[in-house]
């Protein structure tokens, strides 16, 4: 519990918090619109079980690659370096992400409207088995970013527990403001590559600090904000959705 004292776990637990939340929206809003494919009196019981299944999947994938990721006895040497399981998750993490976040503001700006929702079964066993299965897909940028941002495994898991406690409240909010503002959605995905880039660093065992990650994230956080608030307010770019 030495986590409690320091002050940058805090800061990466209010900053990873943030992020989760902003990157997590997709997944509340996936399982809001597969739920009300269902009958009127189903729709809250699978809107809260896919809420339960989603946080379960989040904290079993993390406590997993957070476990993973301390195993670094060397495997096998390239070119004189040993590579260890460690190496290997934070490489595979890295590139994930960067392929990942590339993926998503492709599919934001030229993706296809609705095109995965179209072709989503409205049976109530069928939704849960969608929302399991997508659901490791959607928490997977999650899983690996709460590794690359945070060092100790409870502020992970603290984060990831308080994002969804918040949209689960204020999802509607959040989902509206980010509609209104897509900027702050493109922001997020910036900002996994930027994770995804320290992740690859460190698997060839060059560290960079935190404390940079951190001000890059609060500077362009911190521009957007000033451009929200002085700029003629014009309509937004109109976010490409595959689930809508």
């Amino acid at each position: 519990m030495d986590w409690i004292s320091s002050p940058e776990a805090w800061i990466s637990l209010l900053t990873l918090t943030v992020l989760e939340i902003v990157l997590g929206i997709d997944n509340i809003v996936f399982i809001s619109i597969l739920a009300n494919k269902l009958p009127v009196n189903q729709r809250e019981k699978a809107r809260k079980l896919g809420l339960m299944l989603a946080l379960g999947t989040r904290i079993l994938l993390l406590l997993s690659l957070a476990w993973l990721s301390r195993l670094t006895t060397p495997l096998f040497s390239v070119f004189g370096h040993g590579v260890s399981g460690r190496d290997l998750i934070l490489l595979t993490g890295g590139l994930f992400l960067l392929a990942k976040s590339t993926h998503e503001i492709h599919e934001k700006l030229e993706g296809e409207e609705g095109g995965v929702t179209n072709r989503l079964a409205p049976t109530f066993s069928s939704v849960l088995i969608q929302i399991m299965l997508l659901d490791i897909v959607f928490s997977l940028d999650s899983v690996v970013t709460a590794v690359g941002m945070a060092k100790h495994v409870p502020v992970m898991i603290s984060a990831v527990i308080l994002s969804v406690i918040f949209m689960l409240f204020f999802s509607g909010y959040i989902s509206t403001f980010i509609e209104k503002h897509p900027t702050i959605k493109m922001l997020a995905l910036s900002f996994l590559m930027l994770i995804g880039c320290t992740l690859v660093a460190e698997s060839f065992h060059k560290e960079i600090p935190k404390g940079y990650v951190y001000f890059a994230m609060a500077f362009s956080i911190g521009v957007e904000m000033l451009n929200l608030k002085l700029r003629k307010k014009s309509p937004p770019v109109e976010l490409h959705q595959p689930y809508r």
